[in-house]
Protein backbone atom coordinates (compact mmCIF):
# COMPACT_ATOMS: atom_id res chain seq x y z
CA UNK A 1 0.00 0.00 0.00
CA UNK A 2 3.04 2.18 0.71
CA UNK A 3 4.68 1.74 -2.84
CA UNK A 4 0.92 2.44 -4.60
CA UNK A 5 0.74 5.25 -2.48
CA UNK A 6 4.04 6.58 -3.20
CA UNK A 7 3.37 5.95 -6.87
CA UNK A 8 0.23 7.78 -6.62
CA UNK A 9 1.66 10.88 -5.37
CA UNK A 10 5.05 10.92 -7.63
CA UNK A 11 2.32 10.79 -10.74
CA UNK A 12 0.38 13.92 -9.39
CA UNK A 13 3.46 15.94 -8.44
CA UNK A 14 4.24 15.50 -12.46
CA UNK A 15 1.47 16.16 -13.60
CA UNK A 16 1.15 19.41 -11.66
CA UNK A 17 4.38 20.52 -12.19
CA UNK A 18 4.59 20.07 -16.16
CA UNK A 19 2.39 21.86 -18.75
CA UNK A 20 2.96 20.20 -21.60
CA UNK A 21 -0.33 19.28 -23.43
CA UNK A 22 1.07 15.99 -25.02
CA UNK A 23 1.94 14.03 -21.89
CA UNK A 24 -1.18 14.84 -19.93
CA UNK A 25 -2.22 11.90 -18.08
CA UNK A 26 -6.69 10.93 -19.21
CA UNK A 27 -8.84 10.88 -16.80
CA UNK A 28 -8.81 7.14 -17.57
CA UNK A 29 -5.70 6.80 -15.62
CA UNK A 30 -6.77 8.45 -12.42
CA UNK A 31 -9.39 6.66 -11.08
CA UNK A 32 -9.72 8.61 -7.82
CA UNK A 33 -7.20 10.20 -5.89
CA UNK A 34 -8.78 9.28 -1.98
CA UNK A 35 -6.31 7.08 0.09
CA UNK A 36 -8.43 3.99 -1.40
CA UNK A 37 -7.73 4.33 -4.99
CA UNK A 38 -8.94 1.26 -7.20
CA UNK A 39 -6.08 0.70 -9.06
CA UNK A 40 -4.89 -2.59 -10.49
CA UNK A 41 -1.49 -4.04 -10.36
CA UNK A 42 -0.69 -3.95 -14.12
CA UNK A 43 -2.06 -0.27 -14.68
CA UNK A 44 -0.45 1.22 -11.69
CA UNK A 45 2.98 -0.05 -13.13
CA UNK A 46 1.68 1.20 -16.34
CA UNK A 47 1.07 4.63 -15.15
CA UNK A 48 4.56 4.49 -13.05
CA UNK A 49 6.61 3.94 -16.06
CA UNK A 50 4.70 6.65 -18.38
CA UNK A 51 4.89 9.23 -15.51
CA UNK A 52 8.98 8.16 -15.74
CA UNK A 53 8.93 8.31 -19.51
CA UNK A 54 7.63 11.83 -19.21
CA UNK A 55 10.49 13.19 -16.72
CA UNK A 56 12.99 12.32 -19.24
CA UNK A 57 11.11 13.42 -22.53
CA UNK A 58 10.90 17.17 -20.71
CA UNK A 59 14.89 16.51 -20.42
CA UNK A 60 15.42 15.63 -24.16
CA UNK A 61 16.65 11.79 -22.95
CA UNK A 62 13.75 10.35 -25.96
CA UNK A 63 15.10 7.19 -26.23
CA UNK A 64 15.44 6.55 -22.64
CA UNK A 65 11.61 8.07 -22.79
CA UNK A 66 10.65 5.47 -25.73
CA UNK A 67 11.89 2.32 -23.76
CA UNK A 68 9.88 3.19 -20.47
CA UNK A 69 7.00 4.12 -23.07
CA UNK A 70 7.09 0.74 -24.34
CA UNK A 71 7.31 -0.91 -21.05
CA UNK A 72 4.53 0.99 -20.51
CA UNK A 73 2.65 -0.04 -23.14
CA UNK A 74 3.45 -3.79 -22.32
CA UNK A 75 1.23 -3.01 -19.04
CA UNK A 76 -1.63 -1.18 -20.63
CA UNK A 77 -1.87 -2.09 -24.43
CA UNK A 78 -5.26 -1.42 -24.82
CA UNK A 79 -4.35 2.55 -23.84
CA UNK A 80 -4.61 4.41 -27.45
CA UNK A 81 -3.14 7.48 -25.05
CA UNK A 82 0.00 5.36 -24.40
CA UNK A 83 0.33 4.77 -28.07
CA UNK A 84 -0.30 8.18 -29.40
CA UNK A 85 1.91 9.43 -26.71
CA UNK A 86 5.33 7.02 -27.69
CA UNK A 87 4.09 8.00 -31.83
CA UNK A 88 5.10 11.57 -30.48
CA UNK A 89 8.36 10.63 -29.44
CA UNK A 90 9.49 7.62 -32.21
CA UNK A 91 8.54 11.14 -34.74
CA UNK A 92 11.42 13.11 -32.72
CA UNK A 93 13.72 10.62 -33.15
CA UNK A 94 12.35 10.26 -36.88
CA UNK A 95 11.68 6.84 -36.78
CA UNK A 96 8.20 7.30 -38.95
CA UNK A 97 7.44 4.37 -39.76
CA UNK A 98 7.40 3.51 -35.89
CA UNK A 99 5.47 6.95 -35.37
CA UNK A 100 2.95 5.66 -38.00
CA UNK A 101 1.89 2.14 -36.88
CA UNK A 102 1.71 3.74 -33.53
CA UNK A 103 -0.84 6.20 -34.12
CA UNK A 104 -2.71 3.75 -36.26
CA UNK A 105 -2.64 1.63 -33.41
CA UNK A 106 -3.76 4.34 -31.34
CA UNK A 107 -6.95 4.70 -33.78
CA UNK A 108 -7.82 1.30 -33.85
CA UNK A 109 -8.29 1.21 -30.15
CA UNK A 110 -10.01 4.57 -30.49
CA UNK A 111 -11.04 6.59 -33.36
CA UNK A 112 -12.23 9.42 -31.18
CA UNK A 113 -8.21 9.76 -30.02
CA UNK A 114 -8.07 13.64 -32.24
CA UNK A 115 -4.26 13.91 -31.95
CA UNK A 116 -3.40 10.63 -33.30
CA UNK A 117 -5.53 11.91 -36.16
CA UNK A 118 -3.76 15.23 -35.97
CA UNK A 119 0.11 13.47 -35.80
CA UNK A 120 -0.75 11.02 -37.94
CA UNK A 121 -1.85 13.47 -40.76
CA UNK A 122 1.22 15.69 -39.96
CA UNK A 123 3.83 12.74 -40.58
CA UNK A 124 1.41 11.90 -43.81
CA UNK A 125 1.87 15.80 -44.92
CA UNK A 126 5.27 15.27 -44.16
CA UNK A 127 6.01 12.39 -46.59
CA UNK A 128 4.10 14.02 -49.42
CA UNK A 129 1.09 11.81 -49.17
CA UNK A 130 -1.67 14.52 -48.76
CA UNK A 131 -4.50 13.01 -49.84
CA UNK A 132 -4.28 10.53 -46.39
CA UNK A 133 -3.36 13.23 -44.51
CA UNK A 134 -6.52 15.37 -45.94
CA UNK A 135 -8.82 12.78 -44.05
CA UNK A 136 -6.77 12.50 -40.58
CA UNK A 137 -6.85 16.15 -40.84
CA UNK A 138 -10.20 16.41 -41.09
CA UNK A 139 -11.14 14.05 -38.30
CA UNK A 140 -8.79 15.37 -36.03
CA UNK A 141 -10.48 19.02 -37.00
CA UNK A 142 -14.08 17.37 -36.03
CA UNK A 143 -12.52 15.99 -32.96
CA UNK A 144 -10.40 18.52 -31.93
CA UNK A 145 -11.90 21.96 -33.47
CA UNK A 146 -10.45 23.76 -31.46
CA UNK A 147 -6.88 23.27 -32.54
CA UNK A 148 -6.49 26.36 -35.14
CA UNK A 149 -3.16 24.83 -36.46
CA UNK A 150 -4.92 21.84 -37.98
CA UNK A 151 -6.81 24.51 -40.27
CA UNK A 152 -3.91 25.47 -41.23
CA UNK A 153 -2.02 22.52 -42.21
CA UNK A 154 -5.26 21.19 -43.72
CA UNK A 155 -4.93 24.25 -46.07
CA UNK A 156 -1.70 23.97 -46.92
CA UNK A 157 -2.20 20.31 -47.56
CA UNK A 158 -5.17 21.20 -50.32
CA UNK A 159 -2.89 23.83 -51.76
CA UNK A 160 0.15 21.16 -52.15
CA UNK A 161 -2.34 19.23 -54.37
CA UNK A 162 -3.57 22.15 -56.19
CA UNK A 163 -7.19 21.49 -54.54
CA UNK A 164 -7.67 25.69 -53.91
CA UNK A 165 -10.89 26.22 -53.17
CA UNK A 166 -10.82 23.57 -50.41
CA UNK A 167 -8.03 25.71 -48.97
CA UNK A 168 -10.37 28.77 -48.77
CA UNK A 169 -12.92 27.11 -47.77
CA UNK A 170 -10.84 25.52 -44.50
CA UNK A 171 -9.03 28.94 -43.72
CA UNK A 172 -12.42 31.03 -43.85
CA UNK A 173 -13.83 28.10 -41.47
CA UNK A 174 -10.93 29.35 -39.03
CA UNK A 175 -11.50 33.32 -40.08
CA UNK A 176 -15.03 32.16 -38.29
CA UNK A 177 -14.01 30.91 -35.20
CA UNK A 178 -11.10 32.76 -34.76
CA UNK A 179 -11.42 36.22 -36.46
CA UNK A 180 -8.05 37.88 -35.87
CA UNK A 181 -5.86 34.82 -37.32
CA UNK A 182 -2.82 36.66 -38.62
CA UNK A 183 -1.79 32.79 -40.28
CA UNK A 184 -5.68 32.24 -41.71
CA UNK A 185 -5.32 35.80 -43.31
CA UNK A 186 -1.37 34.65 -44.46
CA UNK A 187 -2.53 31.29 -46.14
CA UNK A 188 -5.51 32.97 -47.64
CA UNK A 189 -3.27 35.26 -49.44
CA UNK A 190 -0.76 32.65 -50.64
CA UNK A 191 -4.25 30.28 -51.94
CA UNK A 192 -4.87 33.50 -53.80
CA UNK A 193 -1.86 34.11 -55.08
CA UNK A 194 -1.91 30.79 -56.60
CA UNK A 195 -5.00 30.85 -58.07
CA UNK A 196 -3.17 34.06 -59.82
CA UNK A 197 -5.56 36.16 -58.33
CA UNK A 198 -2.91 38.43 -57.68
CA UNK A 199 -5.15 41.60 -55.90
CA UNK A 200 -7.24 39.42 -53.51
CA UNK A 201 -3.76 37.37 -52.46
CA UNK A 202 -2.92 41.50 -51.69
CA UNK A 203 -5.92 41.97 -49.51
CA UNK A 204 -5.53 39.19 -47.33
CA UNK A 205 -1.44 39.68 -47.21
CA UNK A 206 -2.30 43.05 -45.91
CA UNK A 207 -4.96 42.20 -43.48
CA UNK A 208 -2.53 40.07 -42.10
CA UNK A 209 0.00 43.39 -41.52
CA UNK A 210 -3.10 44.73 -39.12
CA UNK A 211 -3.08 41.69 -36.57
CA UNK A 212 0.62 41.03 -36.98
CA UNK A 213 2.77 44.04 -37.96
CA UNK A 214 5.82 42.30 -36.74
CA UNK A 215 5.15 38.96 -39.04
CA UNK A 216 8.40 39.12 -41.62
CA UNK A 217 7.34 36.52 -44.13
CA UNK A 218 4.33 38.73 -45.36
CA UNK A 219 5.98 41.64 -46.13
CA UNK A 220 8.25 39.42 -48.59
CA UNK A 221 4.97 37.89 -50.31
CA UNK A 222 3.71 41.32 -50.48
CA UNK A 223 6.79 42.44 -52.32
CA UNK A 224 7.49 39.56 -54.41
CA UNK A 225 3.67 39.68 -55.61
CA UNK A 226 4.24 43.43 -56.38
CA UNK A 227 7.46 42.54 -58.37
CA UNK A 228 5.72 39.96 -60.47
CA UNK A 229 3.09 42.73 -61.55
CA UNK A 230 5.48 44.88 -62.30
CA UNK A 231 5.05 47.48 -59.29
CA UNK A 232 8.46 47.76 -58.68
CA UNK A 233 8.39 50.29 -56.47
CA UNK A 234 5.72 49.55 -54.77
CA UNK A 235 7.54 46.34 -54.10
CA UNK A 236 10.63 48.05 -53.04
CA UNK A 237 8.32 50.03 -50.36
CA UNK A 238 7.38 46.38 -48.95
CA UNK A 239 11.04 45.14 -48.61
CA UNK A 240 12.07 47.71 -46.78
CA UNK A 241 8.81 47.39 -44.45
CA UNK A 242 10.61 44.37 -43.83
CA UNK A 243 13.42 45.34 -42.99
CA UNK A 244 12.48 47.49 -40.05
CA UNK A 245 11.09 44.59 -38.99
CA UNK A 246 14.34 42.69 -39.38
CA UNK A 247 16.96 44.97 -40.01
CA UNK A 248 19.29 41.80 -40.39
CA UNK A 249 17.66 40.17 -43.34
CA UNK A 250 20.63 39.96 -45.49
CA UNK A 251 18.53 38.20 -48.06
CA UNK A 252 16.53 40.94 -48.50
CA UNK A 253 19.10 43.49 -48.96
CA UNK A 254 20.71 41.81 -51.57
CA UNK A 255 17.20 41.61 -53.24
CA UNK A 256 16.35 45.42 -52.66
CA UNK A 257 20.03 45.91 -54.06
CA UNK A 258 18.95 44.65 -57.46
CA UNK A 259 15.84 46.34 -57.16
CA UNK A 260 17.14 49.54 -56.83
CA UNK A 261 19.59 49.38 -59.31
CA UNK A 262 16.83 48.34 -62.10
CA UNK A 263 15.08 51.61 -60.93
CA UNK A 264 18.12 53.58 -61.19
CA UNK A 265 18.23 54.69 -57.37
CA UNK A 266 22.06 54.05 -57.40
CA UNK A 267 22.65 56.02 -54.50
CA UNK A 268 20.37 53.79 -52.38
CA UNK A 269 21.64 50.52 -53.73
CA UNK A 270 25.32 51.80 -52.62
CA UNK A 271 24.12 52.90 -49.06
CA UNK A 272 22.53 49.32 -48.54
CA UNK A 273 25.63 47.49 -50.70
CA UNK A 274 28.03 49.27 -47.96
CA UNK A 275 25.65 47.47 -45.14
CA UNK A 276 26.59 44.28 -46.65
CA UNK A 277 30.14 44.36 -47.15
CA UNK A 278 30.49 45.76 -43.59
CA UNK A 279 28.81 42.47 -42.19
CA UNK A 280 30.81 40.48 -44.55
CA UNK A 281 27.64 39.56 -46.56
CA UNK A 282 28.11 38.10 -49.96
CA UNK A 283 31.79 37.84 -49.49
CA UNK A 284 33.25 39.63 -52.84
CA UNK A 285 30.52 39.32 -54.85
CA UNK A 286 28.80 42.27 -52.97
CA UNK A 287 32.10 44.27 -53.15
CA UNK A 288 31.91 43.72 -57.20
CA UNK A 289 28.32 45.48 -57.24
CA UNK A 290 29.70 47.81 -54.87
CA UNK A 291 32.47 48.42 -57.74
CA UNK A 292 30.03 48.75 -60.68
CA UNK A 293 27.32 50.96 -59.16
CA UNK A 294 30.37 53.28 -58.12
CA UNK A 295 31.47 52.79 -61.81
CA UNK A 296 27.78 53.77 -62.93
CA UNK A 297 28.10 56.75 -60.33
CA UNK A 298 31.55 58.17 -62.17
CA UNK A 299 33.02 57.52 -59.02
CA UNK A 300 35.93 56.00 -59.85
CA UNK A 301 38.42 55.93 -57.25
CA UNK A 302 35.88 54.10 -55.36
CA UNK A 303 35.58 51.76 -58.40
CA UNK A 304 38.94 50.97 -58.51
CA UNK A 305 39.45 50.69 -54.53
CA UNK A 306 36.91 47.64 -54.95
CA UNK A 307 38.09 46.47 -57.87
CA UNK A 308 41.73 45.74 -56.81
CA UNK A 309 40.69 44.94 -53.03
CA UNK A 310 39.07 41.93 -55.20
CA UNK A 311 41.70 41.31 -57.16
CA UNK A 312 44.08 41.44 -54.08
CA UNK A 313 42.09 38.24 -53.36
CA UNK A 314 41.62 36.69 -56.59
CA UNK A 315 44.31 37.99 -58.91
CA UNK A 316 43.61 35.63 -61.68
CA UNK A 317 39.79 37.28 -61.91
CA UNK A 318 40.00 38.17 -65.18
CA UNK A 319 36.60 39.97 -65.22
CA UNK A 320 37.25 42.08 -62.37
CA UNK A 321 40.23 42.94 -63.98
CA UNK A 322 38.30 44.11 -67.06
CA UNK A 323 36.18 46.14 -65.08
CA UNK A 324 39.44 47.67 -63.76
CA UNK A 325 40.82 48.36 -66.80
CA UNK A 326 37.68 50.15 -67.39
CA UNK A 327 37.17 52.37 -64.69
CA UNK A 328 40.57 53.49 -65.45
CA UNK A 329 39.56 54.32 -69.23
CA UNK A 330 36.60 56.20 -67.78
CA UNK A 331 38.58 58.01 -65.47
CA UNK A 332 40.71 59.46 -68.26
CA UNK A 333 44.03 57.51 -67.59
CA UNK A 334 44.24 55.43 -70.98
CA UNK A 335 47.79 54.32 -70.16
CA UNK A 336 46.52 52.59 -66.81
CA UNK A 337 43.89 51.29 -68.17
CA UNK A 338 46.07 49.59 -71.15
CA UNK A 339 48.24 48.39 -68.21
CA UNK A 340 45.32 46.43 -66.56
CA UNK A 341 43.67 45.24 -69.90
CA UNK A 342 47.07 43.47 -70.55
CA UNK A 343 46.95 41.55 -67.82
CA UNK A 344 44.30 39.47 -68.67
CA UNK A 345 45.69 36.38 -70.30
CA UNK A 346 44.97 35.08 -73.55
CA UNK A 347 42.32 31.91 -72.40
CA UNK A 348 40.55 34.53 -70.86
CA UNK A 349 36.83 34.69 -72.35
CA UNK A 350 36.78 38.71 -72.46
CA UNK A 351 40.67 38.44 -73.57
CA UNK A 352 39.37 39.57 -76.87
CA UNK A 353 37.38 42.66 -75.79
CA UNK A 354 40.30 43.46 -73.99
CA UNK A 355 42.11 44.06 -76.87
CA UNK A 356 39.64 45.73 -78.46
CA UNK A 357 39.87 48.34 -75.56
CA UNK A 358 43.95 48.55 -75.76
CA UNK A 359 43.34 49.15 -79.62
CA UNK A 360 40.81 52.06 -79.15
CA UNK A 361 42.86 53.20 -76.51
CA UNK A 362 46.05 53.33 -78.67
CA UNK A 363 43.95 55.35 -81.21
CA UNK A 364 42.66 57.72 -78.48
CA UNK A 365 46.23 58.58 -77.71
CA UNK A 366 47.51 58.92 -81.25
CA UNK A 367 48.92 55.48 -81.60
CA UNK A 368 46.62 54.05 -83.61
CA UNK A 369 49.10 51.76 -85.23
CA UNK A 370 50.02 49.89 -82.36
CA UNK A 371 46.58 49.03 -81.56
CA UNK A 372 46.73 47.96 -85.54
CA UNK A 373 49.70 46.54 -85.27
CA UNK A 374 48.68 44.06 -81.81
CA UNK A 375 44.86 43.30 -83.48
CA UNK A 376 47.03 41.95 -87.11
CA UNK A 377 49.15 40.21 -84.19
CA UNK A 378 45.90 38.36 -82.42
CA UNK A 379 44.41 37.06 -85.74
CA UNK A 380 47.17 35.60 -86.93
CA UNK A 381 47.32 33.82 -83.62
CA UNK A 382 43.44 32.56 -84.24
CA UNK A 383 42.05 33.38 -87.25
CA UNK A 384 38.72 32.53 -86.35
CA UNK A 385 37.95 35.22 -83.74
CA UNK A 386 34.97 37.57 -85.69
CA UNK A 387 35.51 39.88 -82.76
CA UNK A 388 39.11 41.20 -83.99
CA UNK A 389 38.50 41.41 -87.41
CA UNK A 390 35.34 43.55 -86.00
CA UNK A 391 37.93 45.83 -83.89
CA UNK A 392 40.61 46.10 -86.76
CA UNK A 393 38.07 47.68 -89.38
CA UNK A 394 36.77 49.97 -86.30
CA UNK A 395 40.34 51.17 -85.82
CA UNK A 396 40.65 52.57 -89.29
CA UNK A 397 36.94 53.33 -89.05
CA UNK A 398 38.22 55.82 -86.36
CA UNK A 399 40.87 57.39 -88.28
CA UNK A 400 38.66 57.93 -91.14
CA UNK A 401 40.31 54.79 -93.40
CA UNK A 402 36.79 53.56 -94.36
CA UNK A 403 38.15 51.55 -97.55
CA UNK A 404 40.59 49.54 -95.23
CA UNK A 405 37.90 48.92 -92.95
CA UNK A 406 35.64 47.80 -95.60
CA UNK A 407 38.12 45.48 -97.28
CA UNK A 408 39.01 44.35 -93.72
CA UNK A 409 35.45 42.65 -93.64
CA UNK A 410 35.10 41.72 -96.84
CA UNK A 411 38.47 39.79 -97.18
CA UNK A 412 36.66 37.49 -94.20
CA UNK A 413 32.64 37.62 -95.83
CA UNK A 414 33.59 34.19 -96.79
CA UNK A 415 34.41 32.56 -93.53
CA UNK A 416 31.63 34.70 -91.68
CA UNK A 417 28.73 34.58 -94.24
CA UNK A 418 26.12 34.06 -91.52
CA UNK A 419 27.04 36.92 -88.58
CA UNK A 420 24.66 39.78 -88.92
CA UNK A 421 27.01 42.37 -87.52
CA UNK A 422 29.68 41.79 -90.52
CA UNK A 423 27.03 42.77 -93.20
CA UNK A 424 25.60 45.49 -90.48
CA UNK A 425 28.98 47.04 -90.14
CA UNK A 426 29.51 46.22 -94.12
CA UNK A 427 26.01 48.55 -94.54
CA UNK A 428 27.58 51.35 -92.50
CA UNK A 429 30.90 51.27 -93.95
CA UNK A 430 29.42 51.73 -97.27
CA UNK A 431 27.26 54.68 -96.20
CA UNK A 432 29.79 56.30 -95.10
CA UNK A 433 31.18 56.00 -98.55
CA UNK A 434 28.12 57.05 -99.99
CA UNK A 435 27.46 54.28 -101.42
CA UNK A 436 23.59 54.07 -100.14
CA UNK A 437 22.18 51.77 -102.11
CA UNK A 438 25.20 48.96 -101.34
CA UNK A 439 23.80 49.92 -97.59
CA UNK A 440 20.43 48.88 -98.67
CA UNK A 441 21.87 45.45 -99.75
CA UNK A 442 24.11 44.60 -96.64
CA UNK A 443 21.12 45.75 -94.46
CA UNK A 444 18.49 43.52 -95.98
CA UNK A 445 21.47 40.38 -95.79
CA UNK A 446 21.51 41.27 -92.18
CA UNK A 447 17.88 41.29 -91.43
CA UNK A 448 17.60 37.80 -93.44
CA UNK A 449 19.61 36.64 -90.86
CA UNK A 450 18.31 38.06 -87.88
CA UNK A 451 14.90 39.72 -88.45
CA UNK A 452 14.62 40.92 -85.43
CA UNK A 453 17.44 43.02 -85.04
CA UNK A 454 16.30 46.44 -84.10
CA UNK A 455 19.66 48.20 -85.19
CA UNK A 456 19.53 47.34 -88.33
CA UNK A 457 15.39 47.86 -89.14
CA UNK A 458 16.41 51.39 -87.75
CA UNK A 459 18.87 52.01 -89.76
CA UNK A 460 17.27 51.05 -92.98
CA UNK A 461 14.13 52.62 -92.44
CA UNK A 462 15.96 56.01 -91.58
CA UNK A 463 17.96 55.37 -94.92
CA UNK A 464 14.63 55.55 -96.55
CA UNK A 465 13.32 58.27 -95.05
CA UNK A 466 16.56 60.30 -95.63
CA UNK A 467 16.33 59.59 -99.51
CA UNK A 468 13.31 60.04 -99.46
CA UNK A 469 11.50 57.02 -100.94
CA UNK A 470 9.77 53.88 -99.85
CA UNK A 471 8.54 55.93 -97.14
CA UNK A 472 5.90 53.09 -96.17
CA UNK A 473 8.04 50.49 -95.88
CA UNK A 474 10.24 52.35 -94.01
CA UNK A 475 7.56 52.70 -91.60
CA UNK A 476 7.06 49.08 -91.31
CA UNK A 477 10.91 48.61 -90.40
CA UNK A 478 10.42 51.88 -87.69
CA UNK A 479 7.66 50.31 -85.88
CA UNK A 480 8.92 47.25 -85.60
CA UNK A 481 12.16 48.50 -84.01
CA UNK A 482 10.16 50.61 -81.72
CA UNK A 483 8.62 47.37 -80.59
CA UNK A 484 11.25 45.71 -79.76
CA UNK A 485 13.09 48.97 -78.53
CA UNK A 486 10.25 51.11 -76.91
CA UNK A 487 12.86 53.38 -75.07
CA UNK A 488 15.57 53.82 -77.48
CA UNK A 489 15.26 57.35 -78.18
CA UNK A 490 17.01 57.48 -81.42
CA UNK A 491 14.90 54.66 -82.75
CA UNK A 492 11.70 56.64 -81.55
CA UNK A 493 13.18 59.53 -83.08
CA UNK A 494 13.67 58.03 -86.62
CA UNK A 495 9.90 56.59 -86.76
CA UNK A 496 9.03 60.52 -85.87
CA UNK A 497 11.05 61.49 -88.30
CA UNK A 498 9.62 59.08 -91.14
CA UNK A 499 5.64 60.56 -90.06
CA UNK A 500 7.18 64.48 -90.49
CA UNK A 501 7.72 62.98 -94.24
CA UNK A 502 4.38 61.15 -94.52
CA UNK A 503 3.13 64.90 -93.41
CA UNK A 504 1.55 63.03 -90.33
CA UNK A 505 2.62 66.19 -88.26
CA UNK A 506 0.80 64.96 -84.76
CA UNK A 507 1.51 61.77 -84.82
CA UNK A 508 5.41 62.79 -85.60
CA UNK A 509 4.87 65.02 -82.44
CA UNK A 510 4.48 61.93 -80.38
CA UNK A 511 7.26 60.08 -81.21
CA UNK A 512 9.57 62.98 -81.40
CA UNK A 513 8.76 64.13 -77.87
CA UNK A 514 8.60 60.76 -76.62
CA UNK A 515 12.78 60.76 -78.43
CA UNK A 516 13.49 64.01 -76.77
CA UNK A 517 12.47 62.92 -73.33
CA UNK A 518 14.90 60.02 -73.49
CA UNK A 519 17.68 61.58 -74.96
CA UNK A 520 17.42 65.33 -74.16
CA UNK A 521 21.25 66.15 -75.53
CA UNK A 522 20.92 65.27 -79.20
CA UNK A 523 20.64 67.92 -81.71
CA UNK A 524 19.47 66.24 -84.12
CA UNK A 525 16.43 64.93 -82.27
CA UNK A 526 15.64 68.57 -81.32
CA UNK A 527 16.05 69.76 -84.93
CA UNK A 528 13.73 67.01 -85.64
CA UNK A 529 11.21 67.87 -82.60
CA UNK A 530 11.71 71.79 -84.10
CA UNK A 531 11.02 71.12 -87.52
CA UNK A 532 7.39 69.40 -86.39
CA UNK A 533 6.62 71.95 -83.68
CA UNK A 534 7.51 74.85 -86.70
CA UNK A 535 5.11 72.73 -88.99
CA UNK A 536 2.56 72.56 -86.55
CA UNK A 537 2.52 76.23 -86.28
CA UNK A 538 3.76 75.94 -82.81
CA UNK A 539 6.51 78.48 -83.06
CA UNK A 540 6.92 79.00 -79.53
CA UNK A 541 8.42 75.38 -79.00
CA UNK A 542 10.21 75.27 -82.25
CA UNK A 543 11.91 78.92 -81.57
CA UNK A 544 13.20 77.34 -78.24
CA UNK A 545 14.71 74.81 -79.78
CA UNK A 546 16.59 75.86 -82.60
CA UNK A 547 17.94 78.37 -80.02
CA UNK A 548 19.11 75.45 -77.63
CA UNK A 549 20.62 73.53 -80.97
CA UNK A 550 22.32 76.93 -81.71
CA UNK A 551 23.89 76.88 -78.41
CA UNK A 552 25.31 73.63 -79.14
CA UNK A 553 26.60 73.79 -82.34
CA UNK A 554 26.31 77.74 -83.07
CA UNK A 555 27.60 77.35 -86.95
CA UNK A 556 24.83 75.42 -87.82
CA UNK A 557 23.73 78.14 -90.68
CA UNK A 558 20.69 75.97 -91.65
CA UNK A 559 19.36 76.28 -88.07
CA UNK A 560 19.76 79.73 -87.89
CA UNK A 561 17.99 79.99 -90.87
CA UNK A 562 15.06 78.04 -89.47
CA UNK A 563 14.79 80.03 -86.50
CA UNK A 564 14.74 83.57 -88.67
CA UNK A 565 11.54 81.65 -90.26
CA UNK A 566 9.70 80.83 -87.21
CA UNK A 567 10.38 83.93 -85.58
CA UNK A 568 9.42 85.28 -88.68
CA UNK A 569 5.96 83.39 -89.24
CA UNK A 570 5.12 84.19 -85.46
CA UNK A 571 5.75 88.08 -86.04
CA UNK A 572 2.87 87.69 -88.88
CA UNK A 573 0.50 85.07 -87.10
Amino acid sequence: MFRLKFTLALILFVVSGCSSEHYIIPDTYVRGVDASPVLNIAESRSMYLFSLARLHALEGDYDVAVTLLQASIEADPQSAFLHSSVAELYLKLNRLQEAMNSCRTAISLDPKQGEAHLLLANILAGLKQERGAIEHYKSGIELLPEKEDAYLQLAIAYLRIFEYEEAVKTLKSLLEKSPDSALAYYYLGKSYEQMKLPKEALNYYRRVIEFKPDFEPVYLDIGLSLESQGERAEAIRSFESLLKVNPHNFSVMQHLVQLYIQEKRLDESLKMLNILVSRGVGGLDTRRKAGLVYLELEQYDNAIREFEFILAQEPKASQIRFYLGSAYEDQGDNLQAIEEFRKIPANAFNYTDALGHIAYLYLEEGEADKGIDLLKAAIAADKGKFELYLHLAGIYEGQGRFKEALDTLLAVEGDFATEPRLHFRIGILHDKLGERMKLIERMKKALSITPDDPQALNYLGYTYVEMGTNLDEALIHLKKAVSLRPNDGFILDSLGWAYFKLKRHKDALSELERAAEIVSDDPTIKEHLADTYLALHDYKNAIRLYRQILQMEPDRKEVADKLKKAKGESAEK
